[in-house]
């Protein structure tokens, strides 16, 4: 018995029921926690914390394999607080050392819980995440379309819907995870799960159109597309393929009606139009944002050590959005070029993991495919502190090392009776 559900990637029998319901609902804590990062500690940073201190306490094991992912972010960090040492003296660039430090510790301590007990702790973080996606796309919408006292000012931010994050790009940007989660559950779901869940998914859609989000758009679009792509690609049942095409085909128009009718409404398009424009001001000229990027590249090749965290805009208008430049300038060579590794890095496994059968598969094509959304915008905006950044890079490693496990106890297990 304790073989078989070890090779369901869970514990061994031995492991005591409380302490298992116990990490199962931290897990879906900290992913409901993601949602709500408006204030600084946040109460995902409180979450965190107190999970990983219970689950080291518990059993958390720092496996061999993951020494390669220690590593690349001790180097990374490294980087970042070498070229720090002269603005000491600026209180936001200790604050953004610390917390990319603690970034880093997140991405640890999903990878070693992760690794372990897989199915079923990720099934609890799905549904955290589903929780807590919930929330913050009907924080934005209230606050978009003014339904609570005060909430505009709140949850709003120049007319975009904001939730409850700080900024309307980035809740864009996070429901893009919640929202395929949904959409998942939608297209191969019994007929009444699918019906709960469309409800959800167009709150979410909601949400993120009321973000005005080019990114978080143009990101929810491909990352749907890749993951249902998946889907179809990785069933072996000819029925479920039919209806996963047949239900994102119903999907899809349903989503433009709906789109259609909110623009119906002048100040939806107008704000619509403006944003969806290509011919945005802050993007063009020599110091636009992709302007930035060419000037930005020519500074760190000549500048080893960078010019330190939060320094950018005293060079340039504004700040690099894009991770990578900004990986060479905030932490020099050393993290310039540990970015980039341990993100394509990442990447890389997870296109080698995508036909791996395992329990959790679904769950797995669903992270793979909005993190590989995440990496995209990583080269329009700065994603260096996203909460849910780390956590989907931490989680795709804790899932690698748990497929090879669940992949050598299967070869081990004796053949079925006749």
């Amino acid at each position: 018995m304790a073989y078989a559900a070890t090779a369901q990637g869970l514990p061994s029998s031995e492991t005591s029921p409380r302490l298992l319901a116990l990490q199962r609902a931290l897990m879906w804590l900290v992913g409901a926690s993601l949602a709500i990062v408006f204030i600084e500690p946040s109460p995902y940073e409180l979450v965190t914390l107190a999970a990983t201190l219970i689950f080291a306490a518990t059993g958390l094991r720092l496996r061999l394999v993951f020494m390669p992912l220690l590593l690349l972010l001790f180097l990374l960090n490294i980087g970042y607080t070498i070229c720090a040492i002269p603005l000491t003296d600026q209180p936001e660039v200790i604050n953004w050392i610390a917390t990319s430090w603690y970034m880093a510790a997140t991405v640890m301590f999903f990878a070693m819980a992760l690794s372990e007990d897989t199915a079923d702790r990720l099934d609890m973080l799905r549904r955290g995440l589903i929780a807590g996606g919930l929330i913050a796309a009907a924080a934005g919408i209230a606050g978009y379309f003014d339904l609570v006292p005060g909430g505009h000012d709140l949850l709003t931010l120049n007319g975009r819907a904001r939730g409850t994050f700080k900024d309307p790009n980035v809740l864009g940007a996070f429901l893009i995870l919640p929202t395929l989660f949904v959409l998942q559950s939608v297209v191969s779901e019994s007929l009444r799960k699918s019906l709960r869940s469309t409800l959800t998914l167009v709150i979410m859609a909601l949400a993120i159109l009321l973000a005005f989000s080019r990114a978080a758009w143009g990101g929810i679009a491909l990352t749907s597309a890749f993951m249902l792509g998946l889907m179809v690609w990785t069933t072996q049942s000819h029925s479920q393929r039919s209806r996963i095409v047949v239900t994102a085909v119903i999907v899809t128009s349903m989503m433009a009606i709906l789109l259609a009718v909110l623009l119906s409404f002048d100040s939806l398009d107008e704000m619509f139009k403006q944003r969806a424009s290509f011919d945005q001001s802050y993007d063009e000229g020599r110091f636009g944002r992709f302007g930035r990027h060419v000037l930005g590249a020519q500074m760190a090749l000549d500048l080893p050590f960078g010019i330190g965290p939060l320094q950018f805009h005293n060079y340039f208008p504004e700040d690099a959005h894009n991770s990578f430049l900004n990986a060479f300038m905030s932490g020099g060579w050393i993290s310039g070029v540990c970015y980039p590794a341990l993100v394509f890095i990442t990447v890389l496994l997870g296109f080698r993991h995508v036909f791996v059968r395992v329990p959790w598969q679904r769950t797995y094509l669903v992270i793979f495919a909005a993190f590989l959304g995440a990496v995209g915008e990583d080269f329009v905006i700065d994603t260096d502190h996203w909460r849910h950044f780390w956590m989907m890079l931490g989680a795709m490693w804790g899932m690698f090392v748990a497929a090879q496990r669940y992949r050598a106890i299967s070869d081990q297990a004796p053949p079925a009776p006749d």
